[in-house]
Order: structure tokens, then sequence, then C-alpha cells
């Protein structure tokens, strides 16, 4: 469980850094500017809620299941990338967003089972 409690203070940490270069308006790649966000994005959702869940039912050896992390994609995908775009001019729909989500996804199921 360390491993993912590392991945995951270190993506917070990349993802503050991220929003503050937003902020400050510093140029960063295409690549990074419109997509790291959405791969960090479910290892950190899903990381604050396995973190709650085993604090609600004190019991330290739970894992989310590969149901219930897709459930978590898929209402990301279809909200974000389907529901906001046309009612927000902020929201883009874009299959590669939706790709990282599901590689975060694949990525946080796999490192909450390490010890």
């Amino acid at each position: 469980m360390k491993s993912l409690k590392t991945v995951f203070f270190l993506f917070c940490l990349l993802f503050v850094a991220l929003q503050t270069l937003y902020f400050l308006e510093q140029p960063l790649p295409d690549f990074i500017r419109f997509y790291l966000a959405n791969f960090l994005c479910m290892p950190i959702v899903l990381s604050i809620c396995l973190f709650t869940v085993k604090f609600l039912k004190k019991d330290k050896t739970l894992r989310l299941n590969l149901f219930t992390v897709l459930s978590v994609f898929v209402m990301y995908a279809i909200y974000f990338e389907v529901i906001l775009p046309p009612l927000h001019w902020r929201y883009t729909a874009d299959i590669i967003d939706v790709l990282l989500y599901l590689i975060g996804s694949f990525l946080f199921y796999f490192l909450q089972k390490l010890p």
C-alpha cells in the first residue's frame, strides 16, 4: 500500500504544480497542457475513495474491485466527455481524454494490489 500512497502524493503534487503553471500562464507542451490532468485524475480520485472507505470501515485490507474502478471511470468519461461539453465552453469531448482516464484507472487498480 505504500506504493499507492507514494504515487497518490506524487500525482497530487504534480497536479498542484500543473495548476500553478496554468494560473501563472506559463507555456507548456500541448500534450502536458491538455492531457496530463486527465491522466492524473483517476488515480487521485480513486485513491481518495479507497482511503475514505478504509477509514470508514476501519479495514486496512480493503481494495476497490475492478467493477468499482471501471464504474467510476465510466461515470467520469460520460460526465466530462459527453454531458459537460455541450453545456460549457471550457469542456471538449476528446477520445484521448477517455483513454487517459482508462489508463489511469488501470494504473490505480494494479497499484492498490501491491503490498
